[in-house]
C-alpha cells in the first residue's frame, strides 16, 4: 500500500478548490494489556473547521465494535481490516474513469464516503450533483455540495 500522504494528494487533486474540504488518516498507537503493539485507525473529514465525517468515531456502538451504514457490526476492534479497506475504497475511486463516477457501485463503500467524494469531486458537473442530491437524504452529501454550489 502507497504512504497515506500520496494517497491524501492523488485524492486532493480531484476535490474543487476552495471548498476547504480535508481528510485525514491517523493511527493511534494502542497501549494496555490488549492491544500490545496495535493500532487504532482514525480518519476524518473537514468542511472548512466543521468534522463532517468521523470514523471510527460515528459508527461506535460500545464494546469496541463497529456498524456499517447496513447495519452490520464487526465484533472485531477496527484496526483489524477497516484502515486498509478504507484506503482501498480511496483508491478505487481515484483510479475509476470520469465517465463511470456516477454510476459504477463502489462494493466496499460502507462508510458512505463515496458520495462525499463524488460532492467534492471537481470532474462532476451541477447537474450530476443535483440528480446526486435528489438520490439521497444525507445531509453531509448535501452540506458538501452546497459549499460548491452556495444558494446565491
Amino acid at each position: 500500500m502507497r504512504r497515506w500522504s500520496k494517497l491524501q494528494k492523488e485524492l486532493y487533486n480531484l476535490i474543487v478548490p476552495g471548498i476547504r474540504f480535508q481528510i485525514h488518516c491517523v493511527a493511534y498507537p494502542m497501549r494496555n494489556q490488549y492491544g500490545g503493539g496495535t493500532n487504532i485507525p482514525r480518519y476524518w473529514i473537514t468542511l472548512g473547521r466543521e468534522t463532517i465525517f468521523d470514523y471510527p468515531r460515528q459508527f461506535m456502538v460500545g464494546d469496541g465494535k463497529v456498524q456499517d451504514l447496513s447495519g452490520e457490526i464487526n465484533n472485531q476492534w477496527p484496526y483489524t481490516t477497516d484502515i486498509s479497506d478504507i484506503s482501498r475504497l480511496i483508491r478505487e475511486y481515484i483510479d475509476t474513469p470520469k465517465d463511470e463516477l456516477m454510476t459504477k457501485v463502489f462494493v466496499g463503500d460502507v462508510w458512505g464516503l463515496v458520495d462525499i467524494f463524488r460532492a467534492a469531486d471537481r470532474r462532476i458537473g451541477r447537474g450530476q450533483l443535483d440528480v446526486l442530491k435528489e438520490k439521497t437524504d444525507d445531509a453531509i452529501v448535501h452540506k458538501v455540495i452546497e459549499a460548491r454550489f452556495p444558494a446565491i
